[in-house]
């Protein structure tokens, strides 16, 4: 029997994204814009797929020909013939859509591989039944070989994504380890070259590593081109190894991104718009993260935007190594009357500030108002849909130029609305209580924590001209009450120094800001809570956040001891600080469920969050904070790794009640997300019903104008890569 959580459940949640009247209220010129921006990211989101595993790509190709050739509906009747039951028809319905919500057959929540709930064989007769294969069955035959070993297999090293013997990445070759990925970074930092867009291969020359590190970009040429005063591309010698810096990585896809970027340059709104695409398309034209930076500050400049959108390699969560971004696109559009609130907290931000636990000398010199706007998005392309932003992720932008928070409104009420009976792990007193404020609480949390979590706190920096942005003769570390002993240095950047931890340590100190200033009368009334209708919110966000720290056990993999989810690891990081303040504050015991089988229950004292708790979060946010500015890489790791630990000693049997969170957990949602299409003069939006038939659907009409030759350049980008890993 397969570990179910290798399988997505036939009756997982799919909903539709609901954008139909916030884009029927754009004018002509907006759709337009917005069309073409959708484009540019539906097109560049497919390089997730190479970002995640190998055969990924194949799969999406096998699936986009069987569903472009007969409907769901269609397909089923074939099914039936083929001998598949009723339920393995769904089982591969949810398959398909589930690769297509994810890009890839590996969860974008968790990172572990899902396989298809159905026999090999059945599936495989399924394949052969269908037209796609009729029509082209050398073709056909050829793919099913390609990836149907793969797409079952669930060899412990290919159970979840990581690096070496850890798991599965195509961000480094398959014979790379972290010492490789350690010494890359300082390859690039001596080249003043990002990670963000790169992928590095090694192979072995004469008994000599050789790397090639490859950046994204549409131009497959190394030498200079247009719009640069000399290449970044070529051969460099660093420590005794041969490096090679090539542009054109996913480049067919890249074109497109390009070419949809500038189709859009002729509706923009203004003259940032236009900067800001002209940027981005160099960027992905050329490769450069430096021009994908200047767009940024473009971006950062539009404020208040009607259509809002964001593309390009941004989050490193999902590179073992944290410094490489996958691609994600958005386009959403502003919902005024939820935005009023953010920006309400933004105009109270240089109020709540000072209140955070640490010295002003480790809080940005100037805080920089940055937009804040509730969005209901129409296109957002990766490997998941978050529920709010923070962005750009370069640090120097951020901390001198600004950035922006958006939070996306018709996410959030339909990926955390709960039914009764699926809500584990609480006291029955507390479900109600818990359904009806959860949307609400988690609405302040995350405005909290995009605001004033990620846009807060200060770096220390020394940059490479000798210059501070701090006096290193008087600013004193409050945990040690000496002079502060350490800084970033050059190029050095938050990602790059703390590396494998930085993402969910970042998580982890936003999520405490929120649980901290949630805490604040002022900022509960902002969001329209008085009373005891705001003291129910804290509670509940509270008792959320002990909760979903239990929940983050799911994305714990004990054979290597690692953690394959930022957000949940610093969610677990949080209880068991809570759980260390003592007090009666949380309460957390194994139980036997209405069912014999094993549960546990939380419990949160609410009369003590204002004193235990406060202080808890008041000393172990500080502690984050101090560390992070100082660049004190060996204090954060050893402070993160230690409430990171999931072991059976101690009050608590973490590894026990890991079972139990395994045994009782809710499948995450997926979303199902409109087209837009040009009809003569005017764009048009095609929706989608909310089911897995629905999401596929979604898929294989999106890509019509040009789909055998888009398939055609995924399978070549996987094939020239395949002997990478083998």
């Amino acid at each position: 029997m397969v570990d179910s959580q290798f399988y997505l459940p036939n009756d997982i949640g799919v909903c539709a994204l609901d954008c139909g009247e916030a884009f029927r209220l754009l004018s002509p010129h907006e759709k337009m814009y917005a069309h073409y921006l959708s484009r540019a990211a539906w097109y560049g989101g497919l390089a997730v797929l190479l970002q995640t595993s190998i055969e990924s790509a194949d799969i999406f190709v096998l699936l986009q020909r069987i569903f472009r050739k007969q409907t769901p509906a269609e397909l089923e009747q074939v099914a039936t013939a083929a001998g598949l039951s009723s339920e393995e028809y769904q089982a591969l319905l949810v398959y398909a859509a589930g690769l297509y919500a994810n890009m890839g057959n590996y969860k974008s929540f968790g990172d572990t591989k899902f396989i298809p709930n159905l026999p090999k064989d059945k599936l495989q007769a399924l394949v052969k039944a269908s037209q796609a294969f009729k029509d082209q069955p050398t073709e056909m035959e050829a793919l099913w070989d390609s990836c149907s070993c793969l797409l079952y297999s669930l060899e412990d090293r290919q159970k979840q994504l990581g690096l070496g013997d850890k798991g599965i990445t195509t961000y480094f070759s398959g014979n790379c380890c972290l010492e490789d990925a350690e010494l890359a970074q300082k390859f690039l930092d001596s080249k003043k070259l990002s990670a963000y867009n790169t992928r590095l291969f090694k192979r072995d020359n004469g008994g000599k590593a050789c790397y090639e590190v490859r950046l994204a970009s549409a131009v497959q040429k190394d030498c200079a081109v247009e719009g640069e005063s000399e290449s970044c591309c070529g051969s460099f010698n660093f420590e005794d190894k041969e490096f090679t810096v090539k542009r054109g990585d996913y480049a067919p896809l890249m074109e497109k991104v390009s070419y949809y970027l500038q189709k859009a340059q002729a509706y923009v709104a203004n003259e940032n718009q236009r900067k800001m695409l002209k940027e981005y398309t160099r960027s992905f034209t050329l490769g450069s993260v430096e021009a994908h930076k200047e767009g940024s500050r473009y971006w950062i400049k539009d404020k208040g935007p009607i259509v809002e959108s964001y593309i390009g390699f941004i989050e490193s969560y999902r590179d073992p190594f944290g410094s490489r971004g996958e691609f994600e696109g958005f386009i959403a559009v502003v919902n005024k009357a939820m935005s009023e609130r953010f920006t309400k907290l933004v105009d109270s931000a240089e109020v709540l500030l000072p209140e955070l636990p640490w010295p002003k000398e480790f809080e940005k010199d100037t805080f920089l108002k940055p937009d804040f706007t509730s969005l209901d998005v129409l296109t957002f392309a990766g490997s998941g849909i978050p529920a709010g932003i923070n962005i750009p992720n370069y640090y120097d932008i951020r901390q001198t130029e600004g950035f922006k928070n958006v939070s996306l409104g018709n996410v959030l009420s339909v990926a955390y609305a709960t039914e009764k009976e699926k809500l584990t792990f609480l006291e029955e007193e507390d479900k109600d209580l818990f359904i009806k404020w959860k949307g609400p609480s988690f609405e302040v949390q995350v405005g909290l924590h995009e605001l004033l979590g990620h846009g807060s706190g200060k770096l220390l920096v020394q940059d490479d001209k000798g210059k501070f942005n701090f006096d290193k003769t008087k600013v004193i570390n409050p945990e040690t009450g000496e002079p502060v002993s350490s800084w970033y240095r050059g190029n050095e950047t938050w990602d790059s120094k703390f590396s494998t931890i930085a993402s969910s340590y970042e998580e982890c100190r936003a999520e405490c800001v929120g649980l901290y200033l949630c805490l604040n009368k002022q900022v509960l009334s902002i969001f329209g809570h008085e009373g005891q209708d705001a003291e129910d919110v804290v509670y509940v966000n509270w008792l959320s956040m002990v909760r979903a720290g239990l929940l983050g056990l799911e994305f714990y993999t004990t054979e290597s001891k690692s953690w394959r989810q930022a957000h949940m690891q610093a969610r677990f990081v949080i209880l068991r600080v809570l759980l260390e303040a003592g007090e009666g504050l949380v309460g957390l015991e194994e139980v036997a469920g209405q069912d014999g089988k094993t549960d546990a229950r939380i419990t949160l004292d609410r009369s003590k969050i204002h004193t235990v708790g406060k202080d808890a979060i008041h000393r172990f946010l500080r502690k984050l904070q101090i560390l992070k500015a100082t660049a004190d890489v060996e204090g954060g790791r050893a402070l993160y790794d230690c409430y990171s630990t999931v072991s059976d000693s101690g009050a608590h049997n973490f590894l026990r009640l890991r079972e139990t969170v395994l045994l009782r957990k809710e499948a995450r949602k997926m979303f199902v997300q409109a087209n837009t299409r040009v009809n003569g003069d005017s764009v048009e939006l095609v929706e989608y019903e909310g089911s897995a038939a629905g999401l596929i659907r979604s898929f294989t009409e999106r890509f019509q104008d040009d789909s055998e030759q888009l398939e055609a350049d995924l399978l070549d980008l996987c094939k020239r890569d395949a002997p990478c890993w083998c």
